[in-house]
């Protein structure tokens, strides 16, 4: 059901992001209308007339989101975590790219029971964080000077942390302190300010494949769902 969730609230983003990008450019295109006056002429100026996708690099912050599981089944409850979200790109041609990112995810999360799986919670929403490191392709698909699309495909690796005090991961169900293989799918909706700056939304699926060493020291490959808002600088240096 929360996966069912996330994906209703994915496509409902999508829809308004795309409702959002055709505003825009109604807007921007009403604010290059020429507006005369009785004592002369008056010639509105375009701020985005001289947007370009020739930049060669490029570089975004956004406040992130993130949801996680901490443990295997049969802890249910999920952890919706805050962070940060830090990215760059360094483009090959017009719609190439490669993109790297780091991201970084705080909060708390829900506790499974003590080692009698009947006992009550020995922890009441303890800390948890996530690491996230990931570089791959990156593609620049429909866009004009209002904003674009672009979609990536990133993979590389993520941390799993939690505080636990003096209490063990078997106590409360969840993973081991480690490191594992993660994966980013999804993209970047733009919408262009000025030919340097760029207001950026970028949502995502999240892979991750945490284990346990505990029990039937299996691991576990879980998607959830990633968002982040914030702002991209374009540096003017041409390809």
């Amino acid at each position: 059901m929360v996966m069912r969730l996330q994906v209703r609230f994915f496509a409902l983003f999508l829809a308004f992001a795309a409702l959002a990008l055709c505003a825009g450019t109604r807007a921007q295109a009403q604010s290059t209308a020429v507006a005369t006056a009785g004592n002369g002429t008056y010639i509105a100026i375009d701020p985005l007339a001289n947007v370009r996708y020739d930049n060669r690099f490029d570089v975004s912050l956004g406040a992130a989101y993130g949801h996680i599981k901490a443990g295997p089944p049969p802890l249910h409850e999920g952890a919706n975590l805050g962070g940060l979200d830090l990215s760059a790109s360094w483009w090959f041609s017009k719609n190439l790219g490669l993109e790297g990112t780091g991201r970084v995810y705080l909060g708390s999360s829900g506790a499974g029971l003590g080692p009698g799986n009947s006992e009550p919670n020995l922890i009441q929403g303890p800390f948890v964080s996530q690491y996230m490191f990931a570089a791959g392709p990156e593609w620049l698909a429909a866009h004009n000077k209002h904003g674009a699309f672009f979609a990536h495909a990133l993979f590389g690796g993520a941390r799993f942390e939690s505080h636990l005090g003096s209490h063990t991961p078997e106590e409360v169900w969840f993973f081991n302190n480690q490191i594992a293989p993660a994966a980013i799918i999804g993209g970047h909706i733009d919408l262009n300010r000025s030919p340097q700056w760029v207001f950026r939304l970028t949502p995502d699926a999240l892979y991750t494949r945490y284990g346990i060493n505990y029990g039937n020291m299996a691991t576990y490959a879980y998607w959830n769902f990633g968002l982040s808002a914030g702002v991209e600088y374009k540096f003017k240096k041409k390809r």
